[in-house]
């Protein structure tokens, strides 16, 4: 139940998102998105579980996890400190301070003591473009969330794998041409692949996001999902029948019940 809505700073926003949530988000900052929803309804549920979120931002994705019940408690790890202050008011005005502890710490100094012992699962969405390249954001929220100056994909990796425990799952949200460094992370630190999920935009573009589970210690076998379509076409921006499903449920398993049913 949701307690009060503060007063928002000069630099913020408010919006009602997925789930009845109200969010504060930094105007000049990473806004809620696709892919943050996206991976809170990858994740699978372990109601009496923890789970931790690495560079959680506004603290959304804890927040509609929490709100699905997918687990009990939410580790919420952000390197910069308005955001940690941003993810307690978000918790407190959807009623889900209990719920929610916050860290403002950097991923790479991270391990299983921070957050009192290993937790169900990591879900992460890491900055998805190397140190220097392409054009530099003016907004300094923006450059931290969206590159790896304060950590790298492989950095992250080695964070979730310090906070599970064998067969415990890992769940990132990631760019498709950055694929094989993020498999080639995920096995250095043990965390083998095991399911994934391509989202396209259309049918007629190229993917534009990947949603990878891993396991801790995990068997080698990999399950490829159908592929996601957003959309029904470029000129038809109405959600695909899938995706409609996606954001009813908050949930991808449907779509590893492969043959089963018409998924667009």
């Amino acid at each position: 139940m949701k307690q009060f809505h503060p007063a928002l700073l000069p630099d913020e926003r408010l919006d009602e998102i997925n789930e009845h949530l109200s969010l504060i988000q930094k105007k000049d900052g990473l806004l809620f998105g696709t892919d943050a929803y996206l991976l809170a309804a990858f994740a699978r549920a372990v109601p009496a579980g923890e789970m931790a979120d690495l560079g959680s931002g506004s603290g959304v994705v804890s927040l509609l996890c929490l709100t699905k019940n997918k687990f009990q408690r939410a580790h919420a790890v952000e390197l910069q400190a308005d955001y940690g202050a941003l993810i307690r008011r978000n918790a407190a005005m959807n009623g889900l301070s209990s719920r929610v502890c916050v860290y403002t710490q950097d991923v790479r100094t991270l391990d299983a003591k921070t957050i009192g012992g290993p937790c169900a699962a990591v879900l992460m969405n890491p900055p998805y473009l190397p140190r220097g390249a392409g054009i530099p954001h003016a907004s300094v929220r923006m450059e931290t969330a969206r590159r790896e100056e304060n950590g790298t994909v492989a950095d992250f990796c080695a964070a979730a794998a310090r906070l599970l425990p064998s067969g415990g799952a890992l769940y990132v949200v990631y760019r498709p041409d950055r694929l094989a460094d993020l498999i080639a992370a995920l096995r250095e630190e043990r965390l083998e692949p095991k399911r994934m999920v391509t989202v396209y935009p259309d049918a007629a573009a190229p993917p534009c996001l990947i949603l990878v589970e891993a396991r801790r210690d995990g068997a080698p076998s990999l399950r490829l999902a159908p592929p996601l379509c957003v959309f029904r076409s470029h000129i038809d921006r109405t959600y695909t029948d899938a995706m409609q499903r996606v954001y009813d449920a908050c949930s991808m398993e449907f779509l590893f019940a492969a043959g089963k049913e018409n998924r667009q």
